[in-house]
């Protein structure tokens, strides 16, 4: 494939696969360490039921939201940093 148009670049295929991959594999362990923390000791030490469960519901319930927002503020981030500057607007660095 030619970069003509709204086509990508191979570099810019394999940089967005690349990314993609960062994403999921940063917001799985950020994830896993989260739910770690908080369920991890319900599930090392004999705690009351009613906290352990309560620990272990919470993790289950956070998880997954530090997964998504982990994978969206990468993936945001990576696509602002791909669109090129815009004409007119000033550079905070210069």
């Amino acid at each position: 494939m030619h970069a003509h148009g709204g086509r990508r670049t191979k570099a810019q295929r394999d940089a967005a696969t690349v990314e993609t991959g960062y994403a999921l594999v940063s917001a799985a362990f950020a994830a896993a360490v989260l739910f770690g923390a908080l369920a991890g000791p319900a599930l090392l030490f004999d705690l009351p039921h009613l906290l352990s469960t309560a620990l272990l519901r919470l993790g289950a319930a956070v998880a997954p939201v530090v997964f998504m927002a982990r994978v969206i503020s990468v993936l945001v981030r990576f696509r602002q940093a791909a669109q090129p500057s815009q004409p007119g607007r000033t550079n905070p660095d210069s």
